[in-house]
């Protein structure tokens, strides 16, 4: 799919390249004119002179017009229109030589036709690039490109997997080579990665800015029981001890026998554990995310949620994608900073 917006060419752009391809247009047919003077001034036969000029310039010029055609198409050019543009001129450019008197004669006449051959090229070229800047879409690149990848696809798999040393040496060496071709003169593909690489700064800035800005959360303490006082302990009429009366004492003191409190343990609240990833999956209502396997949005928020608070102080964003890598989860970068910030508005909402 093409996510680029088409974009028509202005009124300044038409009349620039239509002006350029005037010239080529005229020129072209200077060269099929001049063809046919040298022809007719040594055969004499204006029927001659024209089968040569067909030959070549005509020819030609039916290939250039295909060649055209298709790339306002949006299509790539097949190789036999691409070797004729440059073939047929040749051709016509020999049969030239070898009819001409002296030597001079043969470089004027081998000369002509290759002005057809130019502006057929620079018709074609320029069509090319009319259609790369309305659709963003290079047929050609892409054609290469498949090309290259199709070929560097099977000398990859012969050098992994065939039986003889010799050809998986010699897939090897070519798989090399085609790397070095991947890619080449596709603009969109460098824009593309630059884009990538883009994101990929600025993930990675964010994520150190949140490390160092980011102030830890402190869990609160458990709550702690307090203990118990401890109760007076009435003592029953019958556990009094009296003392002996003598002759001396006229007032009786009773003593009362006390029996120490036992000691009290304070009783703290039991410490809950965390909860598993099955059990905050089930909550939110999703599958169990699964290691190395392609996440939602909602699986995504339910492995951070786990992982920041498997911890006592809860995980930071940097920790928590450290441990999000380390566990094997799949996601890019931007659904992760996304689902971290969902569950981060979560918390604020909650609290």
């Amino acid at each position: 799919m093409n996510d680029v917006q088409e974009r028509p060419l202005s009124r300044g752009q038409a009349v620039v390249l239509s002006a350029a391809a005037v010239p080529m247009v005229t020129f072209g047919g200077m060269g099929a004119w001049g063809t046919y003077s040298n022809i007719t001034s040594v055969f004499h036969r204006s029927a001659t002179a024209l089968g040569v000029v067909a030959a070549g310039e005509g020819a030609t010029l039916v290939l250039a017009l295909v060649l055209v055609g298709l790339t306002m198409l949006g299509q790539s050019s097949p190789t036999a229109v691409r070797i004729g543009l440059w073939t047929l001129p040749a051709v016509a450019s020999l049969t030239g030589a070898a009819v001409a008197k002296t030597t001079t004669e043969a470089v004027v006449f081998a000369v002509t036709p290759m002005a057809m051959c130019v502006a057929a090229e620079g018709m074609g070229l320029l069509a090319r690039r009319i259609v790369v800047y309305r659709t963003g879409v290079d047929a050609e690149a892409q054609r290469r490109n498949a090309t290259v990848m199709q070929r560097l696809a099977y000398h990859r798999a012969r050098a992994a997997n065939h039986p003889e040393d010799k050809a998986r040496n010699k897939s090897e060496l070519q798989s090399w080579k085609l790397a070095q071709k991947a890619g080449v003169g596709d603009a969109l593909l460098g824009a593309h990665l630059v884009d990538v690489q883009r994101e990929r700064m600025t993930a990675g800035a964010d994520a150190a800015l949140a490390g160092m800005f980011a102030l830890p959360v402190t869990a609160p303490a458990p709550a702690v029981t307090a203990a118990p006082e401890p109760l007076a302990i009435e003592v029953a009429d019958e556990e009094r001890v009296t003392p002996p009366v003598t002759e001396e004492d006229t007032q009786v003191t009773p003593e009362f026998e006390t029996v120490p409190p036992e000691p009290v343990t304070p009783v703290t609240a039991p410490v809950t554990p965390p909860a598993t990833l099955e059990e905050i999956a089930a909550v939110a209502g999703v599958p169990t995310p699964r290691s190395g396997e392609p996440l939602t949005d909602a699986q995504l928020v339910a492995v951070l949620r786990h992982l920041r608070y498997a911890d006592d102080p809860p995980l930071s964003y940097r920790q928590a994608v450290a441990a999000f890598r380390e566990a094997g989860f799949v996601g890019g970068e931007q659904r992760v900073r996304r689902a971290w910030g969902s569950l981060m508005s979560h918390e604020e909402s909650d609290a």
